[in-house]
């Protein structure tokens, strides 16, 4: 029987081609990347030349500013505050950064700035509305606002805001790191400025044992014709009358104040109301005085 004989294989595996390891510098990725770094150093270079050009152009210079809404704040003060005063580019200028400036401005309580076309600053002021001025003990007097906030101090000579009513008897707090005034007193304190047709009031005095007395130039039936400072001829004829109000129900006895002086001058036009005392709707004291006689009389 024959064998079968074995014979090698005879296949072989292709041998693999090597490939050289490309480098940084090698073939078209070489290329590509040294023409992107190119062309981000030519937009570079022409966006620092285009932002240098706009901002050294004469024809972008701030040539219109407008500025509204001003009363005690002067033009000059806005220019000043925010270095328009000298030339500047419309580009260059940061309206919030405007604003910021003007907001420190003790009079200024909002400030909006945008930019125009043509080379134009618009410039919009809403100046702080002043309601009384109040008085504390060792500390200089200080202005408040229609919010009740202080907002500067109290400069006479500047200000001139004589006819505000000067408010005593109060006291800052802290709160959130703000000074403030709050509490019982000043809340019956600013619902009184509040309610119309009061009359010109000189003086408030807050007290936490009798409330609210106010010291007031007319409470009759037209007091709203009453808008002359106190220095003018008619204010000064006028006579301070002192009002008690208690803690409460101040529109309800202002009320009755007129009406009181309404009957009196009806019924005893002789007499004068000297003070009234109102801590209670149900037990009122008058205090007259007779002309003539220059006597003090006191009634319920």
């Amino acid at each position: 029987m024959a064998t079968k004989k074995n014979t090698p294989n005879r296949y072989k595996m292709p041998a693999k081609k090597t490939r050289k390891p490309k480098t940084f510098f090698s073939g078209k990725a070489f290329r590509g990347k040294i023409f992107l770094t190119l062309f981000v150093g030519a937009m570079s270079f022409g966006c620092i030349y285009m932002h240098d050009a706009v901002l050294q152009c004469p024809l972008f210079d701030v040539k219109t500013i407008i500025i509204d809404g001003l009363d005690r704040v002067t033009r000059v003060e806005v220019l000043a505050r925010t270095k328009l005063d000298k030339p500047a580019n419309i580009f260059e200028l940061q309206p919030d950064m405007l604003e910021k400036e003007l907001n420190t401005h003790p009079w200024i309580r909002v400030a909006t700035v945008k930019r125009r076309l043509f080379s134009t600053l618009s410039i919009k002021i809403e100046e702080q509305e002043p309601l009384a001025i109040v008085t504390i003990e060792n500390l200089a007097d200080i202005v408040i606002n229609a919010q009740g906030a202080p907002f500067k101090t109290y400069e006479p000579a500047r200000d001139n805001l004589t006819a505000l009513p000067v408010i005593s008897g109060v006291d800052l707090s802290l709160s959130n790191s703000t000074y403030l005034f709050e509490g019982e007193l000043f809340n019956a304190v600013m619902e009184i400025l509040k309610i119309k047709g009061v009359g010109q009031i000189k003086s408030i005095l807050g007290d936490e044992n009798t409330g609210i007395r106010i010291n007031i130039l007319n409470i009759g039936p037209d007091i709203t014709d009453f808008t002359k400072n106190p220095g003018d001829t008619e204010s000064e004829n006028k006579a301070v009358l002192p009002v008690k109000l208690g803690f409460d129900k101040f529109e309800k006895k202002l009320a009755r104040a007129r009406q009181i002086q309404r009957y009196m001058e009806t019924n005893y036009p002789d007499k004068t109301i000297s003070a009234i005392d109102l801590f209670s709707l149900k037990k009122v004291f008058v205090t007259t005085e007779d002309a003539a006689q220059n006597t003090t009389a006191k009634g319920v």
